[in-house]
């Protein structure tokens, strides 16, 4: 089935499994008679604010994303964290007057009443369509087109597993060959073409999911490929047995075979919706307080130099969106008109004699929160290049353009770990840290940069 049918689908059976739960608990808690209370609650209404909650909260657990023959037991394993959690925000936040009409012994049996009913339905639901799914993909329904790049022993074994097990829901629709020949056949799957025509291939088979089957010399050839794909697709890697067991590579496994997902989204929704919500309060919070501050830099920015106190600048933000990036004006007007698009250097002559004391402190990256507020940029992740630098540098660096999966932050882990970018060779390492923010990203980790950039700032390390 389709993401969208299989979401819409297991919405309608948590709706129905919530409210059984709510009818069951309702028989237990009223009709029974074993249990007090003051005046009679109501069935319907409160039903229907319930199951809108425990709908957004399970959304907020992730169990809203797409699932392809992932384990059941870690469904259930999720199930039962977002019910504990949700019973217990109901129980001790809303129904605490309610609850406290019994004993406290009566109290705790109801809690755990509603507990075991939500487990019991929500876990049976979710049971029930994981196992028909698995009996569709099983009869090639719903399967992904998958290509698998490479023409070896190790991608004639992989498509061996993944015909063995098609409850994977992996539909392989050729190779791809990395060398020169053309053409091959293994178990009736055919060779498609030859690695440079890959995204035609993508195109013309509809390929949702690329597995990287390649030789241990190969290692600059998977950096290419993975880089000149423009079609969306998700990437796997069949790692080298050294990757593998030295724990250098995070790994899922087909049946015994691991395989490395290439940049998976591992934030859960709760952690999207919280990190949004702290990039908007900070903010808030530095633009509204900072407020007499920014006025005397604004000040002194116009008696220092002729020109604007503001810059606006293209950048290029998540999914190659264009979008308007405000600083404070550090440079003299027209500093780029005699040399083009440049990157800042070291002593740089074009920044003023306020700009570099803005530069120093990193307080001409202020105006950014405005780009926050209006969402182009969160607080945390890669820096926004200029749109003549990522087409440039998505030509020389391969995976560059992977840092677009991502909103831009106004600091990240590279910003953290690495000097200002003054040539190509300083971003392809700042890249390096880059990808590793966007495969490891989570809020614990936003708060470790905000910690590292606070000392950076008190530390008056910025580039002058």
């Amino acid at each position: 089935m389709s993401r969208s049918t299989e979401k819409f689908i297991i919405l309608i059976i948590d709706i129905i499994t919530v409210c059984l739960s709510w009818a069951v608990y309702y028989q237990i808690r009223v009709e029974s008679g074993l249990f007090s209370y003051y005046v009679k609650p109501e069935f319907f209404v409160p039903m229907i604010a319930i199951t809108l909650y425990w709908v957004i909260l399970f959304w907020l657990f992730g169990l809203y994303q797409s699932w392809y023959a992932k384990s059941r037991l870690d469904e259930i394993i999720t199930i039962l964290k977002a019910i504990t959690f949700g019973v217990a925000f109901l129980f001790f936040a809303i129904f605490i007057d309610d609850i406290s009409t019994n004993s406290p012994a009566n109290s705790r049996l109801l809690i755990l009443i509603y507990w075991v009913l939500m487990i019991f339905f929500v876990s049976s639901g979710r049971l029930a369509i994981r196992t028909f799914q698995r009996k569709l993909l099983e009869k090639g329904i719903g399967a992904r087109n998958t290509l698998i790049v490479g023409f070896n022993e190790k991608a004639k074994e992989l498509l061996d597993l993944l015909m063995k097990y098609p409850a994977l829901g992996h539909r392989v629709v050729g190779f791809v060959r990395t060398d020169k020949r053309k053409g091959g056949e293994y178990k009736g799957v055919k060779v498609l073409g030859t690695s440079d025509k890959i995204n035609e291939i993508i195109r013309k088979f509809e390929v949702k999911e690329i597995i990287f089957a390649l030789d241990s010399g190969e290692h600059d050839k998977l950096l290419e490929l993975i880089g000149i794909c423009d079609e969306e697709v998700n990437f796997k890697i069949v790692p080298d047995l050294y990757d593998a067991i030295s724990g250098q590579a995070r790994t899922n496994q087909i049946y015994g075979f691991p395989l490395i997902e290439i940049m998976p989204e591992i934030m859960k929704p709760w952690e999207k919706v919280a990190k949004r919500l702290i990039d908007i309060i900070v903010s808030l919070i530095v633009l509204i307080l900072g407020l007499p501050l920014w006025l005397l830099v604004a000040i002194l920015i116009k008696i220092d130099s002729k020109g604007p106190v503001i810059y606006k600048q293209e950048r290029v933000g998540k999914d190659g969106k264009i979008f308007t990036l405000y600083k404070f004006r550090s440079m003299f007007e027209n500093a780029e008109a005699l040399t083009g698009p440049t990157w800042a250097t070291k002593n740089d002559p074009r920044v003023t004699r306020v700009g570099r004391i803005l530069r120093k402190l990193h307080l001409d990256e202020i105006p950014q929160f405005f780009n926050v507020l209006k969402g182009d940029m969160s607080l945390i992740g890669p820096r926004p290049e200029r749109p003549v630098f990522v087409e440039r540098l998505s030509k020389e660096i391969p995976l560059y353009k992977r840092r677009l999966k991502v909103k831009p932050g106004i600091t990240g882990w590279a910003q953290v770990k690495y000097k200002y970018d003054e040539s190509i060779e300083d971003v392809k390492k700042k890249l390096q840290y880059d990808l590793f923010y966007i495969e490891n990203m989570s809020l614990r980790m936003d708060f470790k940069i905000i910690a590292y950039t606070i000392l950076h700032i008190f530390s008056g390390k910025g580039q002058t």
